[in-house]
């Protein structure tokens, strides 16, 4: 046998090299959706801190205040959904008024849009509801729990009696402003003092019970837990806000030119020859923020305008003894320009503003006028459906229509139904009609006329005109509204 030949180059088999464990392919779980950090802002004191204080005491006060207060031996403020009235003070509106909330709703909105372009977000920094009630649950927690870092070494410590104690009573005193917050909303539109004694004697309906805790725990959830997460993406203002800024907005801006390039120095370095900005690089900034931004990073959607850490780099700014406002409320031409103080404001009055200016004092002019001038009743009508036509004794043409008449007042008030365009027309059931304060009464009012004057109307329908007068002393109108109906002649 012949030996076997030896295999060529062209034969041979190639053995794979595996690479070294160093560079082999590895497989990654990347997550979509990055986890939330939990926000320990420190606590700041300053002129900006001082103010949002102001506005929280303010807008607390009115809110659980007013709905104690009495006028005409009732509740100042109530809305009464079940009897349909709406009192504010001395003021009765019914639900045909609905256009005075349409009217306070676009002063609400032009007044935002007003504020909005000439300084930013104003409304969500100093009195929006998240705001306030986050800044009250944040002092709770502080006074409770401590500073920030005392709450941040808690959080991670593990179990103890102490731990418990004071997250038990952070608990208690949240879930205790929330109760009182949502009970204190339920009393706008139940009596507050009913709600009272309906609480205490353990009587409250389902409703009331249903809408005391369900504010009370949306209260407790934003203001407790969520916070930063409701302004960042629950809120829709903080989406559009950018299409009321301009360049001449006035925003919390921060100077890079006279911050950068940032970096850690002590006092006593001269900034300049060191080659570094004011900016010592602290991040105080960034801790006193209740949304966790870095402001130094520019104007972010996230940016509630609370001017937190204008306060805290100025007291930086003081013991580094350099001026204040590395940080400040500025507008982008200012800065980009360079220009003062009296240049940045003389920007303000610009077309925008004087727009939103004018349509917001327009509005609210029409408004007060409207309330000014509105009767002090009202009155509609309808006609009886079951009997639109009739012949009664004597071969007179009768209507029957029926009349409801809203005393707008606070006083017992008359009134006196007639009738125009008919002659010889009665009236019958609208001589002497009696309302007491803000009643809401419908009044049947039959209108006949002589067989001889139907005869010369014809057969259909013909215009006519109540006159509804309201009475004063010695049977005198002092107030009449007229309104048009038809009188049928039956064939």
């Amino acid at each position: 046998m012949s030996e076997p030949a030896s295999p060529s180059a062209d034969t041979k088999r190639v053995i794979p090299i595996q690479p070294a464990a160093s560079q082999q392919r590895r497989e990654e779980t990347v997550s979509l959706y990055k986890k939330t950090e939990k926000i320990y802002a420190r606590e700041v004191s300053g002129w900006f801190s001082r103010w949002r204080w102001v506005l929280v005491w303010v807008t607390q006060i009115v809110f659980y205040g007013t709905p104690w207060l009495m006028w005409n031996d009732r509740q100042a403020v109530l809305f009464d959904l079940g009897t349909r009235r709406f009192y504010l003070f001395n003021l009765v509106l019914y639900p045909q008024d609905l256009i005075y909330l349409t009217a306070l709703l676009m002063i609400s909105a032009y007044g935002l849009f007003l504020f909005t372009a000439v300084a930013g977000r104003l409304w969500c920094g100093y009195a929006c509801p998240q705001s306030v009630y986050t800044e009250i649950f944040m002092w709770i927690e502080r006074k409770i729990e401590g500073d920030r870092t005392r709450r941040m070494k808690l959080d991670k410590a593990p179990w103890s009696i102490q731990k418990v104690l004071r997250k038990t009573g952070k608990q208690v005193a949240w879930i205790t402003v929330s109760l009182w917050t949502g009970y204190t909303f339920v009393g706008y539109f139940t009596p507050i003092r009913e709600l009272a004694q309906a609480v205490i004697s353990f009587g409250l309906g389902p409703w009331e019970s249903f809408w005391i805790l369900f504010y009370g725990f949306a209260t407790y959830g934003n203001a407790g837990y969520m916070r930063e997460q409701v302004c960042k993406y629950m809120c829709p203002y903080a989406r559009f806000q950018s299409a009321m800024f301009d360049r001449d907005t006035l925003i919390i801006s921060y100077d890079e030119k006279r911050g950068e390039p940032r970096g850690s120095r002590s006092r006593k370095t001269d900034a300049k020859a060191a080659g570094k900005g004011d900016c010592i690089d602290c991040t105080l900034c960034v801790q006193v923020c209740p949304t966790g931004i870095d402001i130094r990073k520019g104007l972010q959607y996230e940016c509630i305008g609370c001017a937190a850490c204008i306060d805290v780099c100025d007291s930086v700014m003081d013991k580094m003894g350099t001026p204040r406002g590395l940080i400040r409320y500025a507008t982008e031409n200012s800065m980009d320009n360079g220009w003062g103080r009296a240049q940045m404001w003389a920007r303000v009055a610009r077309p925008r503003v004087l727009i939103y200016t004018a349509i917001l004092f327009a509005v609210i002019a029409a408004f007060m006028y409207s309330i000014y001038s509105r009767p002090l009743f009202r009155v509609d009508i309808v006609r009886d459906r079951g009997a639109l036509a009739r012949v009664v004794d004597d071969g007179y043409v009768e209507n029957v229509y029926r009349v409801q008449l809203m005393n707008a007042s606070e006083q017992v008030q008359r009134y006196r139904i007639g009738v125009e365009q008919l002659t010889a027309a009665r009236v019958e059931g609208g001589e002497n009609i009696v309302l007491g304060p803000a009643e809401a009464r419908w009044v049947p009012v039959a209108v006949r006329v002589p067989p001889e004057v139907a005869a010369r109307m014809g057969t259909g329908a013909n215009s006519m005109t109540l006159l509804v007068e309201q009475l004063r002393h010695g049977d005198r109108p002092q107030v009449d509204i007229r309104e048009r109906t038809t009188f049928m002649v039956p064939r």
